[in-house]
C-alpha cells in the first residue's frame, strides 16, 4: 500500500479560543483522519485513540527527545526522564517510580486520606469557597512539598514554577517567552539543590541517596527532581478541579458515588477521560513512519492530542457524555508505554482522598461558571466559586 499525504488543517493548536475549548477542534480534526498535518503549528497531530496509544508504546519510532514544541525546551530537558528513551530513560525512571510505587506509597494512604477529609469538611461547613485555591491547589501542593522535602524558597515558588515548567513546552508564543524566565528558576534550583536542601527522610533525600550509591548516574538527582515538581503539580491541580467542576454540573453522577463509594476510582478514571488535563505533547519521529495509510516524514515533530483519543466514538460509546460508572480504565490521560504517567499512583492517592471526602460531607455543590486562562501544555480552571454546598 502506498502512503498518502495526510490531509491539512489551517488552524493554530495553542490559540487562545482552542486551548479553553479544545474538543469541538478535536472533534473535526479526529474526524478529518487519524493524523493531521498542522503547518502554522509544524507538527503532525494524532487524534484517534489507537493511533496514539500505538505511538505512545513505540519510543523507538516515537521518540521523546522532543517532548516539547520549541527548540529551546527540549535542548534544556535534555538528560531528564522526561525527554530521554529507553535505555537511558529506564535507567533514570527505576530511580523516579521507586518511590511512588505502590507499595512506597502504602504508607502515604493513611495521611493522604485524613488531610483530604479534614479540608473539605472545612470548606463544606463554610457553605461556599472557591475551590482551585482552597482545595485544587492548596491540597496537591502540600502533599508533593512534604513527600519531597522541600522547604524554603522551593516550597514558596512550587505553583509559579510547576506551571511555568509546563507552559514553556508550548510552541514560541507569548505564554512560553513569559514563563521561560520563570522556569528557569526552577531549572536553576535543580541544578543546584543538595541532599541537605531537603527534609530528611524524605523522597528528594532518597533520590540523591540513590545517586549516592550509583544507582542513577551522577548529577542526576536534580533532574528528577525537577520532573516531581515540573510535570506532577499542575497537573494535579487540574485533575482535582475538574473533578469539583464536574461533580457540580453533573449533580445526577456526583449522586451516584454517594450511593456507592465503590466507584470513587471509576469516578477518577471518567474524569480524566472526560477533560484531559494536558492538552497536546510532544514526540519526534524518527524514521518514516506509516499511520493508517498516512506518511509522517522522519524527523516530524508530532502533537499527541489526549483529549481527541480519550473522546473517539471509535474506542467509547457516548464519549460526550460525563458517566462515573463508565469506569474507562484505559483512558489515555496518563498516557501509555515506557512513558505511563510515572506519578499516576500518587495521583490516583490524592484525587481518590478529595473524592471520598467530597462525597462524604457534601450532598450538592453549585458552582459559579469556571473561568479557564489559556494554557499552552495544561487545561485547567483558575477559579470556581462554590455558590453554596449543600452537606451531607
Amino acid at each position: 500500500m502506498t502512503s498518502s499525504r495526510p490531509p491539512s488543517a489551517d488552524l493554530d493548536l495553542f490559540a487562545d479560543d482552542i486551548l479553553t475549548d479544545p474538543y469541538p477542534t478535536f472533534t473535526a480534526l479526529r474526524e478529518l483522519a487519524p493524523v493531521v498535518h498542522l503547518p502554522t503549528n509544524n507538527v503532525y497531530a494524532l487524534t484517534r485513540y489507537d493511533v496514539i496509544r500505538d505511538a505512545l508504546n513505540d519510543p523507538a519510532t516515537f521518540s521523546s527527545r522532543a517532548i516539547g514544541f520549541n527548540p529551546m525546551v527540549n535542548d534544556a530537558l535534555q538528560g531528564t526522564s522526561l525527554a530521554s528513551d529507553p535505555p537511558i530513560h529506564t535507567e533514570l525512571r527505576a530511580t523516579l517510580t521507586e518511590n511512588l510505587s505502590p507499595r512506597a506509597l502504602r504508607g502515604l494512604k493513611g495521611t493522604i486520606t485524613a488531610k483530604a477529609d479534614a479540608l473539605v469538611a472545612d470548606l463544606v461547613s463554610e457553605g461556599s469557597f472557591e475551590a482551585i485555591d482552597a482545595l485544587a491547589r492548596a491540597f496537591p501542593l502540600e502533599v508533593v512539598a512534604d513527600l519531597i522535602g522541600f522547604t524554603g524558597t522551593a516550597r514558596e515558588n512550587m505553583l509559579r514554577w510547576g506551571q511555568a515548567a509546563m507552559e514553556v513546552i508550548g510552541p514560541l508564543n507569548r505564554r512560553t517567552a513569559e514563563n521561560f524566565p520563570i522556569a528557569g528558576e526552577l531549572y536553576e534550583w535543580c541544578s543546584k539543590v543538595q541532599a541537605e536542601d531537603l527534609t530528611p527522610g524524605s523522597v528528594g533525600r532518597g533520590i540523591f541517596d540513590a545517586e549516592a550509591r550509583g544507582a542513577i548516574p551522577a548529577n542526576t538527582a536534580g533532574h528528577i527532581i525537577h520532573q516531581y515538581l515540573g510535570a506532577g503539580v499542575d497537573t494535579t491541580i487540574t485533575a482535582l478541579g475538574n473533578i469539583v467542576a464536574l461533580f457540580s454540573a453533573h449533580p445526577d453522577q456526583f449522586a451516584l458515588i454517594r450511593e456507592n463509594p465503590a466507584l470513587v476510582p471509576a469516578a477518577f478514571n471518567e474524569v480524566l477521560r472526560f477533560w484531559a488535563p494536558l492538552h497536546a505533547w510532544g514526540r519526534t519521529v524518527t524514521e518514516d513512519v506509516d499511520i493508517d495509510g498516512i506518511l509522517v516524514p522522519a524527523g516530524s515533530q508530532v502533537a499527541i492530542l489526549f483529549g481527541a483519543g480519550n473522546r473517539d466514538p471509535r474506542h467509547y460509546e457516548n464519549p460526550d457524555t460525563f458517566l462515573v460508572e463508565r469506569n474507562p480504565v484505559d483512558h489515555l490521560s496518563f498516557g501509555y508505554g515506557p512513558h505511563g504517567c510515572a506519578g499516576q499512583g500518587l495521583a490516583r492517592l490524592e484525587a481518590h482522598a478529595v473524592i471520598a471526602a467530597l462525597a462524604t460531607h457534601a450532598q450538592r455543590l453549585v458552582a459559579g461558571e469556571p473561568v479557564r486562562v489559556p494554557g499552552n501544555i495544561t487545561r485547567s480552571i483558575d477559579r470556581l466559586e462554590i455558590l453554596k454546598v449543600v452537606p451531607a
